[in-house]
């Protein structure tokens, strides 16, 4: 204690000292030369947490993290009259601290040895500095480009994301306007609205067009945020944006999946409607005439079966230039599948000129076709009705100009046919048979399920099965599903149908698991219709408790125009079917509206990539591209993907090897009636597809 006495008198005569001493900002100790803690200030204290009657007198390591820590900075004062540097030090509650510190040897007039402590806390100075380094590394190494400039809007800075998209260097944008990268394409008032935000809510984002340093425009997705200061001023404008090149790639692609048939690049179905209803308020506005033609090609199908699909395809191709050659910028042509064509001419002053149209046509495609190695001849029967003669809607007239061609063909087709009213009573007694038919069908149980398997790509065993309605009716025999389902959605006999079908399903699956297939889904196709009837999903609910079916083994398929009109109302039906848990998919992807801007909305499970897709595969790398980019995007939005209409092994191995989950078509069977389903499924084997 003497050394310690002698200290506290020194203390006494040093007053102005002291007062330093007690009111700097860092903690202040001195140590006799055994490292004894003699005194110390007050901040010492609060850095510490202890009090300092129990500092003084304790040693000085008992602040330090691992006391072997200080007796290296020891014997290392005892070599030089200082050090200084980072320790690891304890509180007295046991937290740890980051301190800066340094130690000094003091002599006294009597030679006695003390050392002065300096010991400051960087906790929180170290953590800033991590996470400034941390940043540092986020700006360096972000995918996105990044911008800052100052107040003024000169760069400041730029990250290397920046200078990759845009092909500038840091050195040759620094100090410099970011107008530099603009495209031309956005007028003033553009960058007005823009500005103006970011002032009034101190943010903008959106998506623009720029331009890198070689010239080239690209689309990008654009963030510009205001800066402040702790006062509230504006320092800085930082900018991150991300190239969407490739996304507005795959959008433009999915458009024209949307809109345009692959193969001919004609309006496909949804657009040759939405177009012509645009043209008919036109019209009808302006009281102008509208031809509608119907074409359907001539001995097609002896070409297609005697050469092949791929000279079919050629041969579809090479007819739709023709055609495109022969019209006029505002007429619309579009191939609604297989080899029917319709031809839309817009605000004709009379008949004669779709009369003359259809000549021009018919000569044209008369001429021979060179199909790679072969010559081939065809023809063309063209049905044509007009507006507003014939209807004054688009199913009307479309119905109308179909019932012509095929008079047209009657005739000895390589002809045209107007539509009038005694087609219509020709067509119509059939018609009014298969009606009146079809109301007995039930009653009469002629309607029955067919069944087409689907094959799980990964384990090459089936999973599923898809229900497919068949009637065979006394009178017609076995009549198309695309001649009396649109007889049914007339008349609304597709509700009770349709109910029949889940109900059938259902049994037919509860068999199925009965007989050892305990986890097959069997999948059920969905009227428009009937979904929109506000019981549907009451009715879904009924049918699967009183068959008691496991839902889990029940899917549904939609259609995306089935449920897009309504999007809310459809979302809150499928959210109810999925609490039952009953699986949704959307069938026919991509020949309808393709929207992935509300497909993320929807609770589905999986995606049906339509079969006229995955026919071309082999053909078309276009084709494959699309097959590709949906089996992408469904994976990345968590659904499942099946590929329906698959007839040959390069089709399947091609899904195989991209990941789609699931296949069906001929390749792995017909659709089968129950009782030959078990057959098959019981002698079933993968090693089949291989």
């Amino acid at each position: 204690m003497k050394n310690q006495d002698t200290f506290l008198n020194l203390g006494e005569q040093l007053t102005l000292s002291e007062l330093v001493f007690q009111h700097i900002e860092v903690a202040v100790f001195i140590l006799n030369d055994e490292g004894i803690i003699l005194t110390c200030n007050q901040p010492s204290e609060s850095i510490t947490g202890f009090k300092s009657e129990e500092l003084v007198g304790s040693h000085f390591s008992v602040l330090f993290k691992q006391g072997t820590e200080f007796l290296e900075i020891w014997s290392k004062l005892n070599l030089s009259s200082k050090w200084m540097g980072e320790v690891h030090t304890v509180k007295k509650s046991g937290n740890h601290f980051i301190a800066k510190l340094k130690l000094q040897k003091v002599l006294q007039s009597d030679s006695t040895r003390y050392f002065l402590a300096i010991l400051e806390d960087i906790t929180h100075q170290k953590k800033s500095e991590n996470e400034l380094l941390l940043a540092d590394k986020i700006f360096e190494n972000i995918s996105e480009g990044v911008l800052i400039t100052d107040k003024k809007g000169r760069i400041i800075s730029v990250n290397p994301a920046f200078q990759i998209v845009t092909g500038y260097t840091e050195e040759e944008v620094v100090g410099k306007n970011p107008n530099i990268l603009q495209s031309g394409l956005h007028n003033q008032e553009f960058y007005n609205e823009m500005w103006s935000e970011i002032s009034n809510k101190g943010r903008w984002k959106g998506e623009i067009w720029n331009k890198r340093k070689n010239g080239e425009v690209f689309p990008e997705w654009l963030t510009i945020s205001s800066i402040y200061d702790e006062l509230g001023n504006i320092t800085n404008y930082v900018a991150v944006f991300s190239d969407i090149t490739d996304r507005k790639q795959a959008e433009e692609q999915l458009r024209k999946l949307a809109h345009y048939d692959v193969l001919t690049g004609t309006a496909n179905r949804y657009l040759l409607n939405k177009s012509l209803e645009r043209l008919l308020v036109t019209a009808k506005k302006y009281n102008q005439m509208v031809a509608v033609l119907f074409l359907d090609l001539d001995r097609f199908k002896q070409v297609n079966d005697t050469l092949g699909h791929n000279y079919g395809d050629l041969l579809l191709k090479k007819v739709s230039a023709r055609l495109k050659g022969l019209l006029k910028n505002k007429d619309i042509i579009s191939r609604l599948g297989g080899d029917e064509f319709v031809i839309v001419l817009p605000n004709i002053k009379h008949a004669r000129e779709a009369v003359a149209v259809s000549k021009d046509i018919i000569n044209s495609l008369k001429n021979s076709f060179q199909l790679h190695d072969q010559e081939v001849y065809i023809s063309t029967s063209i049905g044509i009705s007009l507006y507003p003669y014939d209807g004054d809607d688009v199913y009307t007239l479309l119905k109308n100009a179909d019932r012509a061609m095929y008079q047209a063909k009657s005739n000895g087709k390589n002809s045209f046919e107007f539509y009038h009213t005694g087609l219509h009573h020709e067509n119509e007694t059939r018609q009014m048979k298969l009606e009146n038919c079809l109301r007995k069908a039930l009653d009469r149980q002629e309607l029955s399920l067919h069944y087409h398997p689907q094959v799980d790509t990964r384990t090459g065993q089936i999973t599923g099965v898809e229900a497919l309605l068949r009637w065979n009716q006394e009178e017609f025999g076995a009549i198309s599903p695309a001649e009396f389902i649109p007889i049914a959605e007339e008349t609304g006999l597709i509700i009770p149908i349709s109910e029949w079908v889940i109900r059938q399903a259902c049994e037919d699956a509860k068999r199925l698991h009965l007989l050892g297939f305990h986890s097959l889904r069997v999948s059920v196709n969905i009227s428009g219709l009937h979904f929109n009837q506000d019981e549907f999903v009451k009715n879904v609910s009924s049918i699967v408790q009183n068959t008691n079916v496991n839902p889990h083994c029940l899917e549904l398929e939609l259609t995306e125009s089935m449920i897009m009109p309504n999007a809310s109302e459809a979302i809150n039906k499928l959210v109810k079917l999925k609490q039952l848990g009953i699986k949704l998919s959307i069938d026919d992807f991509g020949t309808g509206y393709s929207s992935l801007s509300y497909l993320h909305r929807f609770p589905i499970d999986i995606l049906k990539i339509d079969q006229s897709f995955i026919k071309k595969l082999n053909v078309y790398k276009e084709d494959a591209s699309i097959v590709r980019a949906i089996i992408t995007m469904a994976h990345r939005l968590n659904l499942d993907v099946v590929a329906e209409g698959v007839e040959g092994k390069k089709q399947y191995k091609f899904l195989k090897d991209e990941g789609c989950n699931y296949v069906q078509g001929y390749y792995i069977t017909k659709p089968l009636p129950l009782n030959e389903l078990i057959d098959f499924l019981e002698l079933w084997d993968k090693d089949l597809l291989e």
